[in-house]
């Protein structure tokens, strides 16, 4: 004890041990691990409403109340429970039975019994209480943050995988539409290049005179362009406006023009970029979402790489997430489905052609001048000319270039110029020009793949792209067709199919337009006729579906869908050990069957001690 420093009694001097010892169990990094592992394994998650909390649309109605353990709770409730602790709605904390820990930190503390077993007792505790716990939990939280945001991010990465392959219309001259009501529908056709060939405004909803001057200008301009295809933005009054279409196209007899409603999230964004700016620079912002929308139909891939993914709306919980590890993530799904693809040197924008392996911003701009100064790329090898392109950068970009009706036929092929020696070997082994063998890959079955130089792996490679020459791995673009009699969400029934578009995947389902301006949802058990983990495993974003309607709810903007109400049930799978059920037997109709024999009575199990059961307990309870 000293006076002067403050420690005047026994007890004070007690406390002051105590708070050190409290400190050091709080810094022991074994113990702290052992800690957040009963937590992730026994504690759980707890989130109620704020008090006095404004929840004017009931969005976290379902966690006013709620409890999940840990260990099981899936991101995007974690996620929600996060936003609406972010908007003030919700708090949550982690709760663990009071014991568990205390005994945790015993074990790993007490090693004997002594004098001081009581005061280092009282150390735990407060190490636990006043130190450990909120300390323990942050980690956990923060630990759960990391592990919801991973799983939203790979979300997001799937869903704009997706999208941005998603199945192009081709090279066909589109009009595109960007509805509105009160200043017009703004429309703007482009050529098979998505070139802008015409542009205009329609007002359909303001009278019989403007719907019918409308369909005068739409008529010119279909007879003046030779246009193949209509797009549709699908924003405010698209719905009035695909049917004005609809109904023009019936009118007029017009069989050899489909149109189709596409989305546009994300044109706004586009409108007013300095992309937008540089290539329409004297176009309305309007006009430019028009433009977007039409070539949004013809090459989605090519018009998408210039919106920021995160304006596209395919995420979960996108704004609560790691924003830099989702920027990261994102623009890697980007450039791989740029050179999945690949692109057309002689058509492609830079947009496009920046996320090319190897090619930066700066060098795709060069390749596009070096274009508009020198005409049309002749060859692959041509771009080694261009600013900022030497070997090295050639020969990462290479593969992924293509140039249509160039002066080699492989040019136009995912081939990489490395291995053209090998081509060159194939074709003189089968006695046929290259030209001829892409032309007829049958020729390839009668290749004896033991003379060639190449590797078998690389070989396969290139005779898997010969049979399929500049194949695009998109699908075949199929339009949807939406319910001509559903409109608005009050002409949705519960009971109607509908045809739709999946606009969004989740982990707790997937989102379907079905053209009422509001996304139903399909809930995971309502997906498949089978168990399933992950949403993704049944529907992806882009896919077109049918669905029934399991209910709308005009008040809160809901619809409840389901495609499994529309397949077979999936049969049950039979045991492999399961026994064939056998017949009753025949009773004869002189004789009764003679009674069973009374089985015998099983015998009595001896009873167990209080040692037994406490030993059980243990074990069912035991840490590792």
């Amino acid at each position: 004890m000293n006076a002067e420093l403050g420690v005047a009694t026994v007890e004070e001097a007690l406390e002051g041990a105590r708070h050190i010892v409290a400190e050091r169990i709080s810094e022991d990094a074994d113990l702290r691990k052992a800690l957040r592992q009963l937590t992730f394994d026994e504690g759980v998650v707890i989130s109620r409403k704020v008090m006095d909390a404004v929840d004017e649309q009931e969005k976290f109605k379902m966690y006013y109340e709620y409890r999940e353990p840990v260990k099981s709770i899936p991101s995007h409730r974690m996620l929600a429970i996060r936003r609406g602790e972010s908007e003030n709605i919700l708090y949550f904390l982690l709760e663990l039975e009071a014991e568990r820990p205390l005994g945790v930190i015993r074990r790993h503390i007490l090693r004997a019994q002594g004098d001081w077993t009581p005061q280092l007792e009282l150390a735990i505790a407060d190490s636990w209480q006043r130190l450990l716990n909120s300390s323990i939990q942050g980690e956990v939280r923060f630990e759960l943050k990391k592990r919801s945001d991973t799983e939203a991010i790979q979300v997001f990465r799937d869903n704009l995988y997706n999208l941005l392959l998603a199945a192009p219309a081709g090279p066909i001259a589109v009009l595109g539409i960007d509805p509105g009501l009160r200043t017009g529908c703004k429309i703007a056709v482009v050529d098979e290049t998505g070139k802008l060939l015409a542009h205009d405004v329609i007002y359909l909803h303001t009278s019989k005179h403007g719907t019918a001057e409308a369909a005068k200008k739409v008529e010119a301009l279909l007879q003046q362009h030779s246009i193949r295809a209509i797009a549709i933005g699908n924003g405010t009054a698209s719905r009035e406006t695909d049917a004005f279409v609809r109904d023009f196209l019936r009118e007029k007899n017009i069989q050899d023009i489909f149109s189709v409603t596409v989305s546009e999230s994300g044109a706004s964004v586009y409108s007013a970029s300095d992309i937008a700016r540089q290539e329409f620079p004297d176009l309305d912002l309007t006009v430019r979402g028009a433009i977007s929308i039409a070539r949004r139909l013809q090459d989605p891939l090519s018009e998408l790489v210039k919106v920021d993914p995160k304006s596209i709306g395919v995420g979960q919980y996108q704004h609560d997430v790691d924003q830099r590890q989702l920027q990261e993530s994102l623009e890697s799904v980007i450039e791989s489905c740029v050179n999945r693809v690949g692109v057309d040197l002689n058509t492609s924008s830079w947009t496009l052609m920046r996320y090319i392996a190897g090619i930066t911003e700066r060098t795709a701009l060069n390749i596009v001048s070096y274009r508009n100064q020198n005409g049309r790329f002749r060859s692959r090898t041509q771009v080694l000319e261009v600013s900022g392109i030497g070997p090295k950068i050639f020969e990462q970009a290479a593969g992924f270039l293509r140039i249509r009706n160039g002066d080699n036929p492989l040019d136009m092929t995912a081939v990489h110029p490395e291995s053209y020696l090998v081509v060159e070997q194939i074709a003189e082994s089968l006695q046929a020009p290259v030209e001829e063998i892409i032309r007829n890959p049958s020729l390839l079955e009668k290749l004896d793949k033991k003379q060639l130089s190449a590797g078998s792996y690389t070989v396969n490679d290139i005779l898997e792209e010969l049979r399929k020459p500049g194949r695009d791995p998109r699908d075949t673009f199929v339009a949807p067709s939406f319910h001509e009699q559903v409109r608005e969400l009050s002409d949705v029934q519960a009971g109607m199919v509908l045809e739709g578009v999946v606009t969004n995947v989740t982990k707790f389902g997937a989102f379907v337009d079905v053209g009422v301006h509001q996304d139903g949802l399909v809930h995971i058990s309502e997906l498949s006729n089978r168990f399933i983990k992950e949403p993704s495993e049944a529907v992806k974003t882009g896919q077109i579906v049918k669905v029934k309607v399991l209910s709308a709810d005009t008040k809160t903007k809901r619809i409840a869908l389901s495609i499994k109400a529309l397949l077979e049930p999936s049969p049950r799978p039979v045991k492999a050990n399961s026994k064939p059920a056998q017949k009753p037997a025949a009773v004869s109709a002189t004789k009764p069957a003679p009674a069973a024999a009374p089985k015998p009575a099983p015998a009595p199990k001896p009873a167990q001690t209080m040692n037994d059961k406490l030993s059980a307990l243990s074990m069912k309870w035991k840490v590792r």
